[in-house]
């Protein structure tokens, strides 16, 4: 664990994904915040990550490799909003406990889901942080690839994203190919992704892309690890 120096501590919603990860990466670089563990929902059904379907496994090795411990927030599937807002806000009671006063997001320009985050944790004396807010995605996604983020897309909106798309590694070829409309990063849902090495991981987290479902309108890429 890394010693904060006086910083405030802070946890880190943390989706397994790649802003997630670079939201870790900014935090550690500006030195602002001391991240101290990994905020994460967690479908208890299925053992994944909710929405991005990882296993929660390779969740845990990559917590790991990034040096933190993890806060599972095990939630149903389907889970309601109330549900879900119950667990969260259990989840904050704990931090409360535990000195935390900050959650960091890697959210990038959606106003509604940051309204919604800044009214919860509001609700429960906490105080959200936005490090990639407002920062143009073309440009977020491309210093991505080029610090040395590496990420696979795990789930794809099949509506917005051709399905082709899952599994596929996020990097500049897949930039490149990615229709007009969808944003770089797929911040409005297009896609979403784990992040299996880069600069905020002492080590890289070894995956191969197993096997690709569509499940409830959506489509998943199974990655399983290499340990």
């Amino acid at each position: 664990m890394r010693e904060s120096g006086g910083r405030p501590k802070a946890w880190l919603a943390w989706s397994s994904g790649k802003d997630s990860a670079w939201a870790l990466h900014t935090v550690r670089r500006e030195g602002e915040f001391d991240v101290v563990a990994l905020l994460t929902t967690v479908n208890r059904t299925h053992e994944r990550v909710a929405m991005h379907a990882v296993r929660e496994s390779l969740l845990e090795i990559q917590a790991e490799a990034a040096g933190l411990p993890l806060v599972k927030v095990p939630i149903p599937s389907p889970c309601s909003n109330e549900v879900y807002e119950q667990a969260m806000s259990q989840a904050m009671t704990q931090a409360k406990a535990e000195g935390i006063q900050h959650v960091i997001f890697g959210d990038l320009f959606l106003e509604d889901i940051r309204a919604y985050r800044e009214e919860q944790l509001a609700r429960c004396d906490m105080i959200p942080i936005f490090p990639l807010w407002g920062k143009e995605t073309r440009q977020l996604a491309e210093d991505m690839v080029a610090g040395g983020l590496s990420a696979f897309l795990t789930c794809v909106d099949p509506r917005q994203l051709d399905r082709t798309f899952a599994g596929r590694r996020f990097d500049n070829h897949l930039l490149a190919a990615l229709p007009g409309n969808v944003d770089p990063c797929g911040e409005n849902g297009e896609f979403h992704t784990f992040a299996n090495a880069g600069p905020m991981f002492d080590a890289e987290v070894g995956v191969t892309v197993g096997e690709i479902v569509e499940r409830d309108g959506f489509v998943f890429a199974d990655l399983l690890g290499e340990r």
